[in-house]
């Protein structure tokens, strides 16, 4: 990357346009886009005079905004010029697909099929299998059909004509039905379930209606099978209402099963459904029977998330041989994984076999994640990160630069207008090959746009071993000040803005939590008061500025709340003070990685690994070594004080390319903060982000 920045320079020089002009073209096309969404028509016009002539990347998306309003009195030649002038562009995607859906509101389908072109979006292609129909087309199940009923997600709108007609035709049977909505009901998708349901006549709905009942209202469901008489599909709602109950109340579920268990002759299946439910359910609510109903669970009820949660009702109770057993039981794929390998050498530790322990530990020590650096901890070893650094060419960095969707992109980021920037920026992305992803990432993180490079290094594992463009250290002197001030470690600050936002500074969760650190408002608003900081509305917590001043003293006022302890008050920062108070209460006598590994809630168990092994690669980014992660993780009860530059750190060396690491697990790559806990564990998890929380059964 040594000509990165010459490269950049010779594109700038080649396509020369004066600060002042570009401030200029910004508001004239802020202007004519407010003015193309509203009439009267072609006032917009005299606004956008000039910004196609001047090339004005952006320009396209005034002329799409006064097209938009017009598409039910538009002429396909109207559409046809735009499309041709602006080829290949997101606009032209965008107003072929708003003019297809006009198309199919017309119900103009030999129009529809003359301008339709593959795309993701399911609506567009349930009207295409409708356009087909109506021209007299002969579908076909595997091929036109099922491809839309992969997963479990409900179907859009589009989709129940066509579904109806295919239905009539007998294109679409009844087992594909059922197939189909026993999917969604598995997966828990009332939704898809119903969707599905609304496909089938007679007895075959009334049963069907039961299943979509019991995964919505579970209590109800079962309230009412007493009076139900004993058939299969019957089972099969009794057996999700039972599920689904244990979830949330697993006392309830238990009680209901007692009562329901023998008026009905279950299969195997249905019976291992509810054992797996209630036993899995007591497990993460830590029932004083958790560890009998998990050891008593047949084989076929068995699966990957009992068998974990066999391992840490063991160790909440302090049985290293049991919970040694249990880890033992785990499938490969689990055992494969640095959590368990350590927790394995943790349990031989516990029972004598050091020699055995040490082994594992060195093994499990190569690894650059959480239980990879107290693997490292616990046999005395350096942390094993080893960065890798981008090559590249001057010329194919330069042409990535100037490639107009990225242009677009980057040009919309300049104005704030994110939402938008990312589209743009999606759209480019799909268009290059993984090298030119590769340049493109390391030029959004050279330019400033952190979360592009965050979700685009993070979601390839080739790369992620790109430490720089992964854990920039953007904000640096402000995160320093301000943390300094809040009286907590910058790297652990660091660690929590990268967990919460991956660096998107406009990022807003479904629980209302803003910006890089993830704020509720009302908490912002009384820290504000308090710490006399300038603040009016939620919005303002979009500036990055503020935000990490707010989040680095909030932070601060957690860690006080428990002895000044990262680890605990990460917990709380992600799941909520309340809950932690209930799991210290009744497992406080653990060792930190222990307590950490039996918190009931998925999305906080990991929050809080992820968060601290963060805080170990952010640490040595800053001062090319590492406060220890264990020493990040006191005693409950034991004191804690942030390290400054006389705190002794751990050396960090790139102790073997022979073996493959595993870095710090990211959230998805996405445009949305890390989602809530899911990937196959029921366990109960809170709404991502932070400080309210109403937990779900633990």
């Amino acid at each position: 990357m040594g000509h990165f920045l010459l490269a950049l320079a010779a594109l700038a020089s080649a396509v020369p346009v004066a600060a002042s002009d570009r401030a200029s073209q910004r508001a004239q096309f802020r202007a004519a886009l407010a003015a193309a969404k509203k009439p009267p028509e072609g006032a917009w016009r005299k606004l956008a005079a000039g910004l196609e002539a001047d090339r004005y990347p952006l320009y396209p998306y005034v002329e799409l905004a006064a097209l938009r309003p017009r598409l039910a009195k538009l002429e396909r030649g109207e559409v046809e010029r735009f499309l041709e002038r602006w080829a290949g562009t997101l606009p032209a995607q965008d107003l072929r697909e708003a003019w297809l859906r006009e198309l199919a509101h017309r119900g103009d389908w030999k129009a529809f099929l003359a301008d339709y072109a593959p795309t993701e979006d399911r609506g567009l292609q349930c009207d295409a299998l409708q356009a087909r129909l109506a021209e007299g087309a002969k579908l076909d199940y595997a091929r036109d059909v099922e491809p839309l009923w992969r997963g479990e997600r409900a179907l859009p709108d589009p989709c129940d004509a066509v579904l109806r007609s295919l239905r009539a035709q007998g294109l679409v049977s009844d087992p594909q039905v059922w197939e189909r909505l026993e999917r969604a009901a598995d997966a828990g998708s009332a939704e898809a379930a119903d969707d599905a349901a609304a496909l089938l006549a007679g007895s075959d709905r009334v049963d069907a209606d039961r299943i979509v009942a019991a995964l919505r209202d579970p209590a109800a469901t079962l309230a009412k099978a007493k009076g139900w008489a004993d058939a299969a599909r019957t089972r099969d709602a009794v057996s999700y209402a039972l599920a689904r109950r244990a979830r949330r109340d697993s006392d309830a579920a238990e009680t209901a099963w007692a009562d329901l268990g023998s008026r009905f002759q279950w299969s195997d299946a249905q019976k291992n459904r509810i054992l797996n439910a209630i036993a899995l359910y007591r497990s993460t609510s830590y029932s004083p029977d958790a560890l009998a109903r998990l050891k008593a669970l047949p084989a076929a009820a068995d699966d990957d998330a009992t068998r974990e949660w066999r391992v840490r009702i063991a160790l909440a109770i302090g049985d290293w041989a049991e919970t040694l057993a249990a880890i033992e039981r785990l499938s490969d794929t689990q055992k494969a994984d640095a959590r368990w390998r350590y927790l394995r050498a943790r349990m031989l530790g516990k029972l004598g076999r050091d020699a055995e322990a040490a082994k594992l530990y060195a093994e499990v020590a190569r690894e650059a994640n959480f239980h990879g650096f107290l693997a490292a901890d616990w046999s005395g070893q350096p942390y094993s990160i080893c960065p890798l650094e981008l090559a590249g060419d001057a010329a194919s960095e330069a042409a990535i630069a100037e490639r107009p969707d990225l242009v677009r992109a980057f040009e919309f980021r300049e104005l704030d207008m994110l939402p938008e920037a990312r589209r743009e920026w999606n759209f480019a992305l799909a268009k290059l090959d993984a090298n030119q992803r590769r340049l493109a990432a390391d030029y959004a993180y050279r330019k400033g746009w952190y979360d592009r490079a965050v979700f685009a290094f993070s979601a390839d594992r080739e790369t992620q071993r790109l430490y720089r463009q992964r854990f920039p250290l953007g904000l640096e002197p402000l995160v320093r000040r301000e943390a300094a001030g809040a009286g907590i470690d910058p790297s652990w600050a660091y660690g929590i803005l990268r967990a919460e936002s991956a660096w998107m500074t406009d990022a807003h969760s479904h629980a209302d939590a803003y910006g890089l650190m993830q704020l509720l408002p009302g908490v912002a608003k009384k820290l504000a008061k308090a710490e006399k900081l300038p603040y009016s509305n939620a919005r303002d917590l979009f500036d990055p500025t503020l935000n990490v001043r707010l989040g680095t003293r909030f932070l601060g006022r957690m860690a006080a709340a428990y002895d000044g302890s990262p680890w605990l008050a990460s917990a709380a920062y992600n799941a909520g003070q309340a809950p932690v108070g209930r799991w210290l209460e009744a497992r406080g006598s653990l060792e930190p990685d222990f307590f950490i590994e039996t918190i009931p809630y998925k999305e906080t168990r990991e929050y809080v690994a992820r968060v601290l092994a963060f805080s170990v690669i952010y640490d040595w980014r800053m001062n090319g070594n590492a406060l220890a992660l264990s020493a990040r993780m006191p005693k409950i009860g034991q004191p804690y004080r942030a390290p400054d530059d006389s705190t002794p750190r751990k050396a960090v060396a790139c102790a073997t390319t022979a073996v493959e690491q595993t870095p710090p697990a990211d959230s998805p790559a996405s445009d949305a903060p890390p989602p809530e806990a899911g990937g196959g564990e029921p366990a109960a998890a809170p709404p991502s982000s932070v400080q309210s929380r109403s937990p779900r059964n633990e």
